[in-house]
């Protein structure tokens, strides 16, 4: 990120996007890393990811953007759980 105050300033208007949205209950982390930004959590489906990762890159554009966001998978598990 070439100006910090800059990063932080649009990382902050993202943030009050999403909240804004939809996606806005989804407990996404957003984090200025120096020269990236990080966007971590997990969302309920890939359509929320994909969203995610198009309105990220639509506020964060020119911004080296890592993204560590992943779907939960809803599904019952295959076999029961072993408590020891």
């Amino acid at each position: 990120m070439n100006d910090p105050a800059n990063a932080e300033y649009r990382i902050a208007h993202l943030k009050e996007r999403l909240a804004a949205e939809e996606l806005g209950e989804l407990g996404i982390r957003i984090e200025n890393r120096g020269s990236s930004v990080s966007v971590m959590g997990t969302v309920p489906t890939a359509h929320c990811r994909s969203e995610l990762l198009r309105t990220v890159n639509d506020e964060l554009v020119g911004e080296n953007v890592h993204f560590d966001v992943v779907v939960a998978d809803p599904a019952a598990p295959d076999h029961p759980e072993e408590v020891a």
